[in-house]
């Protein structure tokens, strides 16, 4: 089996089999561990790859070149979103933090450092410098990244993850091709998912509700 060969059958097996199985296989994992048991397997191989330039796990030279397109873009995102909600599902505007603001401010808190974070690790570092040959261009690494982020939200069962995650997976993914820096693009994709949670979508990204449908 040559290297390219390897590595796709690799590519295959955690970004696409991976989560089918994961959606769709009758159990009760919760996805946080399981995303942390696949981040294991990521930061090993990233650790012991001489060629890794570690500093993508903590640089943060960028941040001051690159905020204020970051707040300028998350601005504009989110009031599209708060108008969208209004108008076509009004009574979940805020509902999470109306309805639930303990469990809301536990989620503030936790979901960049349990979520986002190794999520960054997994489909941007990792998926970034392990495949790049594979895709060949920046932006096949790019679509490659965010294909890849979106398929995962399918253990969430519903469109809207799928789509958004995907718009977003392109976004994150543009931000760390031109930084190289997971923190950056960590900070870009919390920003979404804290909104995201705060303004009424949240039952679309919560896997427990999943669970308690099946």
């Amino acid at each position: 089996m040559t290297l390219v060969t390897f590595l796709a059958v690799e590519f295959l097996i955690l970004f696409v089999v991976g989560p089918t199985i994961f959606a769709f296989a009758r159990h009760r994992i919760p996805a946080i561990p399981a995303l942390w048991a696949v981040l294991a397997y990521c930061l090993f191989i990233l650790l012991h790859d001489p060629r890794f330039d570690r500093r993508h796990l903590w640089d943060t030279s960028g941040f001051r070149q690159h905020l204020p397109a970051i707040l300028a873009i998350f601005a504009l995102c989110l009031a599209i979103g708060i108008v969208l909600i209004l108008r076509y599902a009004p009574a979940d505007f805020l509902s999470l933090p109306r309805s639930r603001p303990a469990l809301w401010s536990i989620i503030m808190v936790l979901y960049p450092v349990l979520s986002v974070y190794p999520q960054g690790t997994v489909y941007r570092v990792f998926l970034f410098h392990r495949y790049r040959e594979l895709f060949g261009s920046d932006w096949g690494i790019v679509l490659a990244s965010a294909l890849a982020f979106a398929y995962v939200h399918i253990i969430f069962r519903n469109v809207l993850a799928v789509i958004l995650t995907f718009l977003g997976g392109l976004l994150f993914a543009y931000r760390y091709l031109h930084s190289g820096s997971l923190p950056l693009s960590s900070f870009e994709h919390a920003l979404y998912g804290c909104a995201i949670f705060t303004i009424g979508l949240g039952t679309s990204f919560y896997h427990a509700a999943v669970l308690q449908r099946t």
